[in-house]
């Protein structure tokens, strides 16, 4: 009689190798570098889209005041290459609001003589906005110009610039991401509205941002 053929075993179902302690770490740093990317992206947006609602609301203010607002595409910052009293054939709105600069800062304050624009530039870097106005603003204006300044002295410059004649301009450089806006605000009258919501929307949000306590009137 032939042998009864032996019953086959039972099969073990094959188990998938596990992660060694390496290959976890990896893994869970690839994660948590992807949760970092979205984060800084949605920090982006948000940041992106209260900009232009400011921007809206800056310009609502400004329309109301009979006042223009220029908002450009700032240009790269961290750019030291202008000698002092130089200028920039790179610059997109005058006065300057971005880009090129000098190496030295203006020192923060209120001016009776023109300052070097090149120095300025590197003041909106830090997150200052200027307050210029040309030489046929009359006197009254000039003084609630200088008014305003009093309430709003940190990371604020006031000089005249006479090219503007009887214009006053504001001036900021903004970023949150990408390359940046700055925004040149030209006014042919004092409004403390409009003046407050430019201030209250740009100031101290520039490329390179310094505490509002470090940009005091005598420091540079």
């Amino acid at each position: 009689m032939p042998p009864k053929p032996r019953p086959a075993g039972r099969r073990t179902p094959t188990s998938r190798p596990s992660l060694g302690g390496l290959d976890r770490r990896l893994l869970a740093a690839a994660l948590a570098g992807v949760v970092v990317l979205v984060g800084l992206g949605g920090l982006y947006l948000i940041g992106s889209s209260d900009e232009a609602i400011a921007s809206d609301e800056v310009r609502t203010a400004m329309e109301t005041a009979s006042c223009g607002l220029e908002e450009v595409k700032a240009l790269p910052f961290n750019q030291h290459t202008i000698e002092p009293g130089g200028t920039s054939d790179e610059w997109n709105t005058d006065p300057p609001t971005s880009g090129p600069h000098s190496s030295q800062t203006a020192i923060y304050g209120a001016y009776t003589e023109p300052l070097d624009q090149a120095r300025v530039v590197h003041n909106l870097e830090h997150g200052a906005v200027f307050i210029q106005y040309g030489e046929d603003v009359p006197e009254e204006t000039v003084a609630e110009l200088r008014s305003f300044y009093d309430d709003h002295q940190a990371g604020t410059l006031l000089a005249p610039l006479p090219r503007l004649g009887s214009d006053i301009a504001l001036g900021a450089w903004t970023f949150t991401g990408g390359e940046g806006t700055a925004y040149l605000a030209t006014c042919t009258a004092f409004d403390g509205e409009a003046f407050s919501a430019f201030f209250d929307a740009f100031q101290f949000h520039g490329p390179e941002r310094f505490p509002a306590d470090s940009m005091l009137p005598g420091r540079p």
